[in-house]
């Protein structure tokens, strides 16, 4: 990397914001983080504390802040659907005003900004894979829609900024993403099954199983947030799909984990929640073109390494506290 940055990361003690701090700092940048602590926690970063070039402050990106910086990530908002359903208004709040936020923040200091947007964007598609030109499928008064259409909005926030203000963006649509410091129990599959097969409980199966989804390791997402934050081209302000073209059932899924941990417990069927999308495949054609950008990490392997993650963190205590804490407002 050619020059050192200062970079704010709003949402920089959860799960994904934390490994992009990792990043930046073994870069060589000066790194500002910024969380209100509802779903991230200062374990996180806690390899990290006193470390010169961090700095963490406790705030709600509801609420505007003034800082000085060169980039910018906004990757605030619960990504689980327990967490972004616990209190949908915040969840759609936290996306829409945070991001406004974000986005004025960058226009008085001239800085460049990414958004963390979602494939949820797509909804239930109806075309398999998904690339950055198809419009999606979402129910916008669904249980979902607080997540879904906040990123959405987020989208076209950004979208506006940048033709009305000249802003510089960038907007990554995330896929399924996995890796160490996943949230106990948060209601994402990767979680759920590591979770419940380390206990040696039967592992939920929400519907028949067939739906699918494409699994991404952690780093290899960093790799592409920060190639897409780099790259100038003349289509760098338009969506980027990041994200693994692997496809894999839920059952699937189930049976690798159970490989993996060596659990024989049997699979426990549920009913489908509501809108939950049959199918999610990144087409990661722009990606590959424009940032040189594809997933190296095998979905066995970064299983793996999760496994091994929750591990460790089980044998020290660590469980779910979610269920206790106060509801935001």
């Amino acid at each position: 990397m050619s020059e050192n940055h200062r970079v704010v990361v709003v949402g920089g003690v959860g799960f994904l914001g934390s490994h992009l701090i990792d990043r930046l700092i073994g870069d060589g940048h000066w790194v500002i983080c910024l969380d209100n602590y509802f779903t991230g926690h200062k374990r996180n970063l806690a390899h990290l504390h006193n470390h010169p070039r961090l700095e963490t402050i406790r705030h709600d990106i509801t609420e505007p802040i003034l800082l000085e910086a060169d980039w910018i990530f906004n990757l605030a908002c619960p990504a689980s659907p327990i967490h972004y359903q616990y209190n949908p208004i915040k969840t759609i709040k936290t996306s829409v005003v945070g991001a406004l936020n974000c986005l004025g923040l960058a226009k008085r200091i001239g800085a460049r900004i990414l958004q963390a947007s979602t494939s949820e964007v797509y909804g239930d598609p109806d075309v398999n894979p998904q690339n950055e030109s198809y419009w999606g499928r979402v129910n916008p008064i669904g249980i979902r829609s607080c997540y879904d259409e906040g990123k959405r909005c987020a989208e076209a926030l950004f979208m506006d900024y940048h033709r009305a203000h000249d802003v510089d963006i960038r907007i990554v649509r995330i896929f399924n993403t996995y890796g160490p410091r996943m949230a106990f129990d948060d209601g994402r599959v990767v979680s759920n099954f590591i979770g419940q097969a380390l206990r040696g409980q039967p592992l939920t199966i929400y519907g028949d199983g067939k739906q699918t989804r494409s699994f991404g390791y952690v780093d290899d997402l960093i790799e592409g947030f920060i190639r897409l934050m780099e790259y100038t081209g003349d289509d760098c302000n338009e969506p980027h799909n990041i994200g693994n073209p692997g496809e894999f059932s839920m059952l699937e899924l189930a049976e690798l984990v159970q490989e993996l941990v060596g659990s024989n417990q049997p699979l426990d069927h549920k009913p489908a929640p509501e809108d939950d999308p049959m199918q999610r495949r990144p087409d990661i054609t722009r990606a590959k073109r424009n940032l040189g950008w594809e997933p190296t990490t095998q979905l066995r392997e970064g299983l793996e390494r999760t496994i091994e993650d929750f591990r460790a963190r089980m044998r020290s205590g660590e469980s779910s506290s979610y269920s206790r804490r106060r509801r935001p407002r």
